[in-house]
């Protein structure tokens, strides 16, 4: 959404950096015409958009997150370990027991890692698909041609 002076106001007021008594003072010379208020409330909510719209497009809060990072580090690790495990283990014969163990150790791991960064680190993105017009031509008989065999 474009960060205009009303957006910004309201997200000082939420903040509470800004009264609510001082947003509607800075508000209160504001002009609008009727087709403009009519835009103002219509837009968004019944104008179609057009097709592959992105309606939102946040990067989720958790990313940056200094917990998202160590989990990404210990899971890196630990994946590290387990896939060294499992190689010696391959070139030393171990028995299949400990070898599946391994890799089922660091199939899991990549799993979690993978969980982690959909959940709180892939942004959150919702685009609007809507269906196409299908265009169906009319039972022309002069259109079909006999082919003989």
């Amino acid at each position: 959404m474009k960060e205009d002076i009303v957006m910004k106001l309201l997200r000082q007021v939420k903040s509470g950096e800004v009264s609510v008594e001082d947003a509607r003072v800075a508000l209160e010379d504001t002009v609008l015409t009727v087709e403009e208020f009519g835009a103002a409330v219509d837009h968004g909510v019944f104008n179609e958009p057009e097709m592959g719209t992105v309606v939102r497009a946040s990067v989720s809060p958790f990313g940056d997150s200094i917990l998202i990072l160590l989990l990404s580090l210990w899971g890196i690790l630990w994946s590290l370990y387990w896939a060294g495990a499992l190689t010696y283990g391959l070139f030393n014969g171990w028995d299949q027991q400990s070898l599946s163990f391994h890799m089922g150790m660091l199939m899991l791991t990549i799993i979690i890692i993978g969980m982690v960064y959909l959940k709180f680190v892939m942004p959150d993105v919702v685009i609007v698909k809507h269906r196409g017009n299908k265009y169906i031509t009319s039972n022309d008989p002069d259109g079909w041609k006999q082919y003989e065999v």
